[in-house]
């Protein structure tokens, strides 16, 4: 199991399109894909779930990552978020 934070750097947080670009490349990879913020967890293959943590610009959010494919799935996830 792979853990990491990051801040939010997009001007209006996490929102639709982000979210959309995360869900698109977290359905490539087996491994379970987990972003947490405030206390609410989303699963990252869902663009519903993803808008649902309501992570503004600044916000640090917590990205857990378990499986097979665990460190690709990581990177994939920090290069949309970075």
């Amino acid at each position: 199991m792979l853990k990491k934070e990051q801040i939010i750097h997009f001007n209006q947080g996490l929102h639709l399109r982000p979210s959309n670009m995360i869900a698109y490349e977290a359905r490539k990879f087996e491994s379970d894909i987990r972003l947490s913020c405030n206390g609410k967890v989303a699963d990252c293959k869902s663009a519903l779930s993803l808008l649902q943590l309501g992570a503004q610009n600044g916000s640090t959010i917590g990205i857990t990552v378990k499986g097979e494919d665990e460190a690709e799935a990581m990177n994939a996830i920090l290069r949309i978020l970075t």
